[in-house]
């Protein structure tokens, strides 16, 4: 019987390579980690601290380098880390050579809610926390607010993406009948927009009335200036009683 070579080649080689590779992942599971290193994605403002993130990845243990590889469950960490409420979305991962790496994009607030406590209003349009470790530079919202955010979200939302209207406005003001009032920067006047529907042509009517009115210096002598009517804007003069 001709023995066939290469099979038995083929079968070695297979063989010492299963071998090497498990003794090589038996090897990197038996290692302690070296080290954490938490990324915030896309975030210059931490409402959650680093050490925070280090604390909810070890909860119980003393140090990082007494962990080892084989004992981490990823998914029970990130499902740790998702329970914090100032964090959207989490990703663990280890490195062959024992960096536990941690991926964090935070919620980000949008308004902040006077109450009873104050509150965010996120992007998604849920509430949020007030964070002990920053405090966001968002419009502030008062009123008459119930639990359904979805219209005002909707309104801070298109606010965020016009530069000129996110400089101006730092408040919103819910009415009983659920119309907005805006609160502009560095002016007395009352702002009706109505409901949140027809808003960028709300803004447009309004950047027009505001850029001319500025260059004329008569700003400061309305009270309201109503932008329910369609295409145009219904300026009263005289002061405002806030």
């Amino acid at each position: 019987m001709k023995i066939n070579w290469n099979v038995i080649k083929f079968l070695v080689i297979t063989g010492l390579v299963i071998f090497l590779f498990s003794f090589s992942k038996q090897r990197n599971e038996e290692r302690n980690l070296t080290k954490i290193e938490v990324d915030f994605k896309n975030d210059n403002t931490l409402f959650i601290t680093q050490n925070s993130v280090n604390k909810l990845l070890i909860q119980n243990i003393d140090s990082v380098t007494s962990i080892g590889k084989e004992t981490l469950v990823l998914n029970k960490m990130e499902e740790s880390l998702l329970k914090n409420p100032m964090i959207k979305n989490a990703e663990v991962f280890v490195t062959i050579d024992g960096l536990l790496g941690v991926k964090i994009e935070q919620r980000k607030p949008i308004a902040r809610v006077l109450g009873s406590p104050d509150f965010y209003i996120d992007e998604e349009g849920t509430k949020m926390p007030l964070s002990t470790v920053y405090s966001a530079r968002v419009p502030i919202v008062t009123g008459n607010i119930n639990n359904d955010f979805t219209d005002i979200t909707k309104l801070l939302l298109k606010i965020n993406e016009d530069d000129f209207m996110m400089e101006c406005v730092i408040g919103l003001q819910i009415q009983s009948d659920e119309t907005i009032h805006l609160k502009i920067r560095k002016n007395d006047f009352n702002v009706l927009f109505g409901k949140p529907i027809a808003i960028e042509n709300k803004f447009q009517k309004f950047k027009a009335f505001y850029k001319l009115t500025k260059q004329e210096g008569l700003l400061s002598n309305y009270s309201l200036v109503n932008l329910e009517f369609n295409n145009q804007v219904v300026a009263t003069k005289g002061k405002t009683n806030g």
